[in-house]
C-alpha cells in the first residue's frame, strides 16, 4: 500500500482562495490521496468539484484551530459540513477545559460531537503539544468511549505538531478499533515512514505531493 493512501491532503490557512481548494483537489484526484482536508466553509465547493466515481474522501474540521468555541456551535459546524457532503470530520477538543480538569464537559462534548457526526468518521484532535502526558492519555480513553473512530495528534497550528513520542504513547492508549491520525510538521517520506511506524494509520500533511514524489524515488 502506498503512503498516498495514508494522507489526509491539507489547505487550512485562513487566506486560500478558490483556486487554491481547487488544486488542492485536482492534486487529491490525481495522487490518489485518502481524503482532502478543508475548513468547513470550502466542504461544498469541494464536493462540487469531486467527480462521482471517485473514491476522494472529504474531511472538514471543526472548531478549528483552537477547539474553544462552545460545543452548540462546534455540533452546528459539524451538521452544516456533514450536510455540504462531508464524509470525515476532525474535531478539536476544548484544551481549556481539559486543563480546567473539567472532565464532564469534555466527556458531554465528545457524546454529543459523536452523536452529530453518526455515519460518518469521527477523529479527535488532542493538541498534543499543550497536554501532559497524562492527560493525552486520558483523552485518548475518553475520546474512545465516546465512540471515535480516531485520535489526532495536532492541528498543525500551534506550537509543535507531531512528535513519534506522542503516536506512540496515544496508539497504547487505546484498542486496535480506534486509529491513530499523526499531523503537523510532517515534511518529507522520511517523517511520514516514521510516524507510520509508531503507530499512525492516517496522516494530515499539506506536503502530500512532496511526500509521494519522494516515495517514487525511493522505490
Amino acid at each position: 500500500m502506498g503512503i498516498a493512501s495514508y494522507i489526509d491532503h491539507t489547505l487550512l490557512k485562513a487566506d486560500a482562495t478558490a483556486e487554491d481548494i481547487r488544486t488542492l483537489v485536482n492534486e487529491g484526484l490525481s495522487y490518489s490521496f485518502h481524503s482532502v482536508c478543508v475548513n468547513s466553509s470550502w466542504v461544498g465547493y469541494v464536493r462540487s468539484l469531486i467527480p462521482s466515481e471517485s473514491t476522494l474522501k472529504i474531511t472538514s474540521v471543526v472548531g478549528f484551530p483552537l477547539g474553544a468555541m462552545s460545543t452548540e456551535g462546534k455540533i452546528a459546524e459539524t451538521e452544516a459540513a456533514i450536510r455540504d457532503g462531508a464524509d470525515e470530520i476532525d474535531m478539536v477538543v476544548n484544551i481549556g477545559r481539559v486543563k480546567s480538569g473539567d472532565i464532564d464537559y469534555v466527556e458531554r462534548e465528545l457524546s454529543l460531537l459523536r452523536k452529530a457526526s453518526e455515519g460518518h468518521v469521527l477523529k479527535v484532535i488532542l493538541e498534543t503539544c499543550l497536554l501532559t502526558k497524562d492527560e493525552i492519555v486520558k483523552l485518548c480513553k475518553l475520546a474512545e468511549v465516546a465512540g471515535a473512530d480516531f485520535v489526532k495528534t495536532s492541528t498543525g497550528f500551534s506550537i509543535k505538531g507531531a512528535t513519534p513520542e506522542d503516536v506512540a504513547l496515544m496508539r497504547k492508549s487505546v484498542s486496535e478499533r480506534v486509529k491513530v491520525k499523526a499531523s503537523g510538521g510532517i515534511r518529507s517520506y522520511k517523517d511520514a515512514l516514521l510516524m507510520i511506524e509508531c503507530g499512525a494509520d492516517r496522516l494530515g500533511v499539506s506536503s502530500g505531493v512532496k511526500i509521494v514524489e519522494e516515495e517514487k524515488k525511493e522505490s
